[in-house]
């Protein structure tokens, strides 16, 4: 098991590395993440969801993701309450103290899906969450020692030195865990290094001395490697030198599978800025809406920062605004939420670009999907993961068709486009038509997104091998 002093140190990348570069060598592997809290998701084989991380884990060794892989998954719809997903389905609502007290049921959950998933590969390499030394935390643990001590697995403990004090990370964390917990840490590792390695191994000697553990590896910064996202969103954006189409998106606090943006922030010709709260709203060829976990909070968010002003003057100008799936749902007269599925319930007025009304209804919809752009007829795939259900006459005019039924909207002057589904700019034929009906002109250079994400995961499979004690690595073999 991979664990981390904080959340964002490496754990999900460290994961993906291993479990490539075991696959490449041929052993059975399969990841695993007991519980996860993260809002962008994956679709699995079977009609389940799961976290992103977890389902780029699963293509890093050659497998289709799977609701064992992932058993518990939390999605924040408010800053205390969470919707629970269990072997990848819906399960309910809950604030954080009725979660807490729920834990014993989902541990249940956990070491199920763990002894399934045992039962069909060799080797399996698990994913904590945040962080082991939460004491708050401690009680019920189903995320990081609690269940390495229940299956009786190893950890490894990554921390990130780019962020300054890792000697500080390892060490505090060491002495926060229990006895037992400290026997089953057997290596450290440093994750995001630049430099001169001469330079830390002063500090490794020691660190190794200090805590009696090995440092089994100090694993660099991979400038520009870009990997499906667990939840964090990046502010800084992408910006080429002569970008031909300009794209903004408003960060929304609970923005979810932005994910969606990948293929842009790799397109040569776009321009990518992703605005937080309280700043300007930049000037842009598209303003794209993307998906909420909590669409009408959400949108009364964009109504406080401004954006429902800008959204109607960008138009009036001749921008476009694309609309994914909450987003898609904010550009209709409506959004109907009556049993409060996404938080408080009751009825909220959309921007009113479409004409069009979403309802919120129990029974998630989740599915892959695969069809084509209308009118271009070029093919496109991607997946759905929603809640609304949404009618009108501007669902007349679709984005696309998806195995036979229509889905999203166009407006009568072709300036405002919505749609369901998520990944749709990720195969590069699909991304090229799309962007030219946004207004890009004479740029044929997207992105195949899942061949950059092979040649990706093999650089950082290549990264881990250089860097990490094989030795240990071939000790989880038992050989």
């Amino acid at each position: 098991m991979i664990q981390g002093t904080t959340s964002d140190a490496g754990k999900s990348t460290v994961v993906a590395g291993l479990c490539r570069l075991l696959a490449r060598r041929g052993v059975s592997v399969a990841p695993f993440k007991p519980q996860n809290m993260a809002l962008n998701s994956a679709v699995t084989t079977e009609g389940g969801e799961i976290g992103r991380s977890t389902a780029l884990q699963a293509a890093a060794c050659g497998l289709a993701p799977h609701a064992d892989m992932n058993p518990v998954l939390l999605k924040p719809e408010t800053d205390r309450g969470a919707q629970v997903i269990l072997d990848g389905r819906v399960h309910g609502h809950m604030d954080a103290l009725d979660y807490h007290a729920f834990k014993r049921q989902a541990r249940e959950t956990v070491l199920a899906a763990w002894e399934r998933l045992s039962g069909r590969f060799d080797l399996i390499i698990a994913e904590g969450a945040g962080s082991p030394a939460e004491i708050n935390l401690r009680e019920g643990d189903i995320a990081n020692m609690g269940f390495a001590e229940a299956v009786d697995c190893p950890v490894w403990l990554v921390a990130d030195i780019d962020r300054g004090g890792v000697f500080a990370q390892l060490v505090g964390t060491l002495a926060l865990l229990s006895e037992s917990e400290r026997a089953r840490t057997t290596g450290l590792l440093i994750n995001r290094f630049r430099g001169d390695l001469a330079l830390l191994e002063p500090g490794l000697d020691w660190l190794a001395d200090h805590t009696g553990k090995p440092v089994l590896g100090v694993l660099p910064h991979l400038n520009g490697l870009l990997l499906d996202a667990e939840d964090g969103l990046g502010l800084d954006g992408h910006e080429p030198e002569s970008p031909a189409l300009r794209v903004v998106v408003p960060a929304l606090p609970r923005i979810s599978n932005h994910t969606d943006l990948d293929p842009l922030r790799l397109h040569p010709g776009v321009s990518l800025t992703i605005a937080g709260p309280d700043r300007p709203i930049p000037a842009a060829d598209v303003i794209l809406l993307p998906g909420s976990k909590a669409t009408a909070c959400d949108l009364a968010w964009l109504r406080r920062q401004g954006w429902e002003a800008a959204i109607h003057r960008h138009l009036r100008y001749g921008g476009k605004v694309l609309g994914i799936c909450g987003g898609f749902q904010m550009l209709g007269e409506a959004i109907e939420d009556p049993d409060g599925l996404e938080g408080a319930g009751g009825s909220v007025p959309g921007l009113g670009l479409l004409p069009m009304r979403t309802r919120m209804v129990a029974g998630k919809q989740l599915r892959n999907a695969h069809g084509r752009l209308e009118p271009e007829a070029v093919a496109v795939r991607g997946y759905e993961i929603h809640h609304g259900v949404t009618e009108g006459p501007a669902l007349s005019r679709p984005l696309m068709t998806l195995e036979g039924r229509p889905d999203g909207a166009v407006s009568d002057d072709g300036q405002v486009l919505g749609t369901y589904l998520h990944g749709l700019f990720d195969e590069a034929p699909a991304c090229a038509a799309l962007l030219r009906r946004l207004g890009l002109e004479g740029e044929d250079a997207a992105v195949d997104l899942a061949a950059h994400r092979e040649r990706q995961l093999d650089r950082l499979a290549d990264a881990l091998e250089a860097s990490l004690d094989m030795a240990a690595v071939r000790s989880l073999l038992g050989s």
